[in-house]
């Protein structure tokens, strides 16, 4: 059959009721029909599907698509039967079918009907599956996701390796292999594993116009803000991603329970729930889905209008392709990530115990991603060279970098630096150790180096880290140095960096976003301006507070701290019930100080007209509720705190900020016998007379004023026993 001379156009007006391929649609589609290789790099939603659907219905014989996700394949196969008059010409074969189902799978590939067959790789290694396709004529192999080959893509999966010696054993065909994303390395990667290194490249631009991007911190009050985010977007589709199944559990009641209609999506749950879920969020039943990365493969849900990152994804390549989910009808498409360095270091820890090789792979992942989340560049410029693609343009108007850029400052004599210190060290080391040497650290390794007797050797120390961070990174974006990824990221000069070392002029960047510091910042709203503390009312709730420290004999913050009082001059609570949803505040605290305040409240409101927020009370849930009551409960009955910990399968920090968190909203909590245990009297009684006569609880403070005899966790745990004491 020569299809060389068919009308793709006519063909796709038929099939799928299009007028015009996009992109490189139409040359991908006529490289299949030759019956080439060919290797597909198309950003989410550029219809990378039709690649292979179209010429699986035009070809002799039937094709084969190899897929990870149960779910995709049934979307997939219906959005085909639903273009098709008969149901046979599109089938899937996985371990979600009984044996009746897949017998009417068997019976129509047999018959010639079914033109496209979609398979999980486990059961495509099956040798009952092996032995029945060796007897169809096939057309040829597709390989959806791709990138779950290389162990550099972010959703490796072993299983993706086999898949080359299998097609060997069932025939010979063709093969496509199609990703969203993929870096220099991952393409090379999938295509040395399936064998198919001369195949034709198409790769579309990574520039997604419509998508906004923008990193907020990630503070205490981060399901308040995403609270506020979705009730100011009534009606809109949106994906909130979470690492954890207990956050996406977690923050599903949270909005469930302030009225908004979202559901939880995640591995472990029922695949028939899930199924569920995926349909209504497609049928537009509910407005949100939150969920692990699992979900959204496929997903062909064109007016995605806000897709937010709890959690700071593990790759750039992950967060590209699940904020590419966003928009893909060309409309407005919101991609807000939360970024703490906290998460940061919870990721770092995973990757513990698990072999060096991915240690190293995972450890480098992470810092793209950190680098990402920290700059003050171009979002879009940053996430396109990532994937070796240049942005030209300064200012691309569409990120939270871009609406409010930072002042510009000149590093050329930075960059001689950086690029001098490289070459010294023979372009053998990482940032980080190039760093150290510029910043005049002097390690164990740097020692041992002797790169302690460089010239450039502590040159740098006038400069903070996150400067020389800025500087790598901007020089890497103009094309002055480059890192490499075979050798796990060494730093390497290029030639235009040489050139720049030889005359150099003038080079400005501009410098990283402080997180540890906006982090600790507990305002109840952060990032596009719409919710501000009230100046005047925060003032005067501050006198307010003095005045009822004084009549109490006890230090201000005891009373309400002030991320609390932010959060009241932002949201005019104006009675009790109102008041116990303030974080910080509860029940005990509400009742035992707050009727002044609210009656402050009140008058301000009343006196100066002002339309409160009608969504001021971001509630909380059951789950969290039960988690402070069993820990309430357990101290009660004296057991120990490290053991609370373990039985609740939580970090010991984290049991201290539930602790915290119980006695600063007023409830009352006995410590004593934990802290007999393992603390001496005189220890105690110093710390408990600092915060006595301190006028701040920060910890900060209280570690320096206290000194090195004294731990962190030491320190905490007096506090607690203070706060409980003298406050509730």
């Amino acid at each position: 059959m020569d299809t060389s001379k068919i009308d793709l156009t006519e063909v796709l007006k038929t099939h799928f009721g299009f007028d015009t391929f996009k992109g490189d649609q139409e040359a991908i589609i006529r490289n299949v029909l030759a019956g080439n290789d060919t290797f597909v790099l198309m950003p989410t939603g550029g219809g990378k599907s039709l690649c292979y659907q179209l010429p699986s219905l035009i070809m002799e014989g039937m094709a084969i698509v190899i897929s990870p996700l149960i779910a995709l394949m049934k979307n997939q196969v219906d959005a085909i039967r639903n273009y098709s008059e008969e149901d046979g010409i599109a089938h899937f074969l996985n371990s979600s079918l009984n044996k009746s189902a897949i017998d009417q799978v068997k019976a129509d590939v047999l018959s010639g009907k079914t033109k496209l067959l979609y398979v999980a790789p486990e059961s495509l290694t099956k040798e009952d599956n092996v032995e029945f396709l060796r007897s169809v004529k096939i057309s040829f192999y597709a390989i959806d996701e791709a990138h779950c080959i290389s162990e550099w893509g972010h959703d490796f999966r072993p299983e993706y390796r086999k898949i080359r010696p299998i097609i060997n054993e069932i025939c010979k065909a063709p093969i496509i292999a199609l990703t969203a994303t993929a870096t220099h390395k991952v393409r090379d990667d999938i295509k040395k594993n399936l064998g198919i290194a001369n195949a034709a490249e198409f790769c579309s631009s990574f520039n997604r116009p419509n998508l906004y991007y923008e990193v907020r911190p990630k503070t205490k009050n981060v399901n308040h803000d995403i609270v506020r985010f979705i009730k100011s977007q009534p009606g809109k589709s949106g994906i909130i991603y979470c690492l954890s199944r207990k956050t996406v559990e977690e923050l599903a009641e949270v909005l469930k329970a302030n009225d908004i209609s979202a559901a939880a999506y995640h591995a472990g749950m029922d695949s028939a729930v899930r199924s569920q879920t995926q349909d209504d969020f497609i049928m537009e039943r509910i407005d949100v889905i939150v969920a692990t990365i699992a979900f959204g493969m496929g997903i062909d849900k064109p007016d995605v209008r806000y897709v937010i990152h709890y959690d700071i994804p593990k790759s750039l390549e992950g967060y590209y392709q699940e904020t590419g989910r966003g928009g893909r009808d060309g409309g407005e498409g919101r991609c807000i990530a939360y970024y703490s360095n906290k998460d940061l270091h919870k990721l770092e820890k995973f990757l513990e115990g698990k072999p060096i090789a991915e240690q190293d792979i995972g450890k480098q992942l992470l810092q793209e991603t950190t680098a990402y989340c920290e700059s003050s560049v171009c979002r879009r410029k940053l996430l396109l060279h990532y994937f070796g693609e240049t942005y030209e343009e300064e200012n691309c108007g569409n990120c939270d970098n871009c609406l409010n850029p930072k002042k510009q400052v000149e590093a050329k004599e930075l960059l001689c630096t950086l690029l001098e210190t490289i070459i010294a060290v023979k372009e053998n080391f990482k940032t980080d150790y190039i760093i150290n040497i510029i910043l005049g650290k002097e390690t164990s390794e740097i020692i041992a180096h002797q790169h302690d007797e460089l010239e450039t050797f502590g040159t740098g120390a006038g400069d903070e880290e996150k400067t020389w961070n800025a500087v790598i990174r901007q020089a890497m974006i103009s094309g002055f140095i480059e890192k490499d990824v075979e050798t796990y990221g060494l730093l390497k000069i290029t030639a235009a960096g040489k050139k720049y070392l030889k005359s150099p002029k003038s080079f400005k960047v501009v410098e990283d976003r402080d997180f540890e510091e906006e982090e600790n910042d507990e305002a109840p709203m952060r990032g596009g301006g719409t919710v501000v503390v009230d100046p005047a009312l925060f003032s005067m709730l501050k006198d307010l507070r003095k005045k009822v420290s004084k009549q109490h004999d006890l230090p201000p913050y005891v009373i309400f701290q002030d991320p609390s009082l932010e959060a009241m001059a932002t949201t005019y609570p104006i009675t009790i019930d109102e008041l116990k949803n303030i974080p910080g505040v509860g029940e005990g605290k509400a009742k035992r100080y707050g009727q002044e305040f609210v009656d402050l409240i009140r008058r301000h409101v009343e006196e100066n007209e002002i339309e409160r927020p009608e969504d001021i009370r971001v509630r909380t849930v059951a789950k969290k509720s039960q988690m402070k009551v069993s820990i309430i409960q357990s101290i009660d009955r004296k057991v120990a705190l490290d053991d609370i910990a373990v039985a609740k399968g939580i970090e010991f920090e984290e049991l201290l900020d539930e602790v915290e968190s119980i006695v600063y909203s007023g409830t009352k909590l006995d410590i004593d016998y934990f802290l007999e245990e393992v603390l001496d009297d005189d220890k105690v009684d110093d710390i408990y007379d600092y915060f006595s006569e301190s006028e701040t609880d920060d910890l900060d403070e209280a570690i320096e004023e206290l000194g090195d005899d004294y731990s962190e966790e030491e320190i905490r745990l007096v506090r607690i026993k203070f706060i409980s004491e003298a406050g509730n």
